[in-house]
């Protein structure tokens, strides 16, 4: 087996042993144009991928190709139907980071509930050394413990965050699926969730459903000063309107590691704006050490089951 993975960056300080340990051969590219896919996939048993895409043209010249990798949950970025025409399994990592997320949301939380950004800042430019008393208390901090965290999406990160949530003491209102006419058990209506929440996270996948889930109208229902965090997806929110209601001053923070175009090279709402509440960090939740190498031991696994005749983490 030949393999290729076609974008190494961000993974580039992680142990590669395990996929090695599967292959004959693995070269590695940092990057990979999309005028560069068809050359360097060439050739290859397989091809792994997090974030170049590989269209059904790729797929369908790549003659000698048997297994695509993705090394990520999302699988958006490979045409699945060409590859299942063409009988190549796409396989992806699963649940690899959620100890990572969760943990991300609530550093996310606990900064905006402290005003830890404003209070460091504040001691930089020198206004402690100023101060005339020990302390000074020029931000409100409000503790999480019998505040309402609302979860948006139950899954495995969903779920990690509530225990998080619960163990500060925290309430969780879980939201049923958008457009469900019924409630499970333990779950409530999803504007309902905005309405009582004094804090909403977002967990669930982006789908033409969940696009703009967070827009003006579902903003108007949260409560005035209630905060917002985002580690899932960016088009999830209404950069706009979110910017407006931070500037209004209906949402009482926001925290997002996630912008609804990344890189963000043309800008966004949220960018343009500085203000002590609103903290936007560069889509690292994920992106522990020990997060990222559980991808790569789980793309390791994909191969070895692949090689056995029996693909495990097939998603086409």
């Amino acid at each position: 087996m030949r393999g290729v993975i076609l974008d190494l960056a961000s993974m580039e300080d992680i142990d590669l042993a395990p996929l090695r340990a599967q292959l004959d051969q693995l070269d590695t590219h940092m990057l990979t144009s999309a005028n560069q896919v068809a050359e360097r996939i060439q050739g290859y048993d397989l091809v792994i991928t997090n974030k170049v895409p590989l269209d059904r043209e790729h797929i369908i010249q790549a003659e000698q190709l048997k297994l695509i990798c993705v090394i990520a949950t999302g699988t958006d970025v490979v045409d699945k139907s060409a590859a299942r025409e063409q009988g190549v399994p796409v396989c992806n990592a699963v649940a690899y980071g959620v100890e990572a997320v969760a943990q991300h949301t609530l550093s996310l939380m606990l900064a905006l509930h402290t005003q830890l950004l404003p209070y460091h800042q504040a001691v930089k430019t020198g206004r402690w050394q100023q101060s005339g008393q020990f302390c000074f208390l020029d931000y409100p901090i409000r503790e999480l413990s019998g505040r309402s965290l609302g979860i948006i999406g139950y899954g495995h990160l969903g779920q990690a965050v509530a225990l998080l949530g619960r163990a500060f003491g925290m309430q969780i209102l879980v939201a049923e699926r958008i457009g469900s006419e019924t409630c499970r058990e333990g779950r409530l209506p999803l504007d309902t969730v905005f309405q009582q929440a004094d804090v909403i996270s977002l967990h669930c996948p982006l789908t033409p459903e969940t696009q703009h889930l967070i827009n003006a109208d579902r903003l108007s229902l949260m409560q005035p000063g209630s905060y917002l965090i985002n580690t899932a997806r960016g088009p999830l929110m209404d950069e706009a309107a979110v910017a407006a209601a931070l500037l209004s001053g209906h949402l009482g923070g926001v925290a997002t590691d996630v912008l609804t175009t990344e890189p963000p090279r043309t800008g966004s709402p949220l960018l343009a704006l500085d203000l002590p509440n609103l903290i936007i960090t560069p889509h690292i939740a994920w992106g522990s050490l020990e997060a990222r190498q559980r991808i790569i031991e789980q793309t390791a696994e994909n191969i070895s089951a692949f090689v056995g005749g029996r693909p495990m983490r097939v998603v086409n």
